[in-house]
């Protein structure tokens, strides 16, 4: 278990006040203005995806407009972070992988449900919902799928939505990258002016706070143990 896991509210905020002390006032203050922007109202799914650069994109610009969640199956390809194009995007965003089961895919958006989020695939047929026209009222997981063959068919028979994004010219589809960079912008830019509830909870805000200014900290699981222990946490 994660020592976060085993804290309360109060304790984390008190944690977090003793790890700040270790930072500059004007990396706090970075912190504390960006995750105002944050939300996991939308989340990305990227299944067996196998060029590292199209994957890391995806990072990149999820971090650049405030996407904290990216879920990644990999059924047959491992996914590499490539640091020339994530630029260290990766320590911002939360990077859940699904490598472990025969059925990475089923075990990812059956755990995605659980969490309230209705599953959107995208595709290309004529029949689906328009990028512009999903409902961003309801909590998102778009999938996109392998460079070459797309979505797998448990993918697509797990969605609860068919979305596709309009083009208008003769290549049938756009790179992975592009994709969804097109509907991670599309969506929040619409969420950010609605009146949808989409900021991250108070306690969600102080975990991925904790975790980011860890991340400044040289030696940090050392030193959070420490601070745990003087505060009385933990034993």
């Amino acid at each position: 278990m994660n020592i976060l896991e085993q804290l309360n509210i109060e304790q984390k905020r008190i944690y977090y006040t003793e790890l700040t002390k270790l930072c500059t006032e004007n990396r706090i203050h970075l912190f504390e203005k960006i995750i105002e922007q944050r939300t996991k109202h939308q989340t990305i799914v990227i299944e067996n995806i196998y060029q590292s650069h199209n994957a890391s994109a995806v990072l990149r610009t999820a971090d650049c407009l405030g996407i904290q969640d990216i879920h990644v199956i990999e059924n047959n390809n491992q996914y590499e972070i490539n640091p020339d194009v994530a630029l260290g995007s990766s320590k911002w965003i939360d990077l859940y992988r699904y490598n472990r089961e025969a059925n990475n895919t089923k075990q990812c958006l059956s755990t995605l449900k659980g969490k309230g989020y209705k599953i959107v695939a995208t595709l290309p047929s004529e029949k689906n919902v328009m990028l512009e026209d999903i409902n961003i009222n309801e909590k998102l997981a778009v999938v996109f799928g392998n460079e070459l063959k797309g979505l797998s068919d448990i993918a697509i028979g797990e969605a609860d939505i068919y979305m596709k994004i309009p083009m208008y010219g003769f290549t049938e589809s756009f790179n992975i990258s592009v994709s969804a960079a097109i509907t991670m912008y599309s969506l929040s830019n619409r969420l950010r002016k609605s009146n949808v509830d989409w900021q991250l909870s108070d306690e969600e805000k102080l975990d991925t706070l904790i975790k980011w200014v860890k991340h400044t900290i040289k030696y940090n699981d050392k030193v959070e143990k420490e601070i745990l222990l003087r505060l009385g946490f933990i034993k």
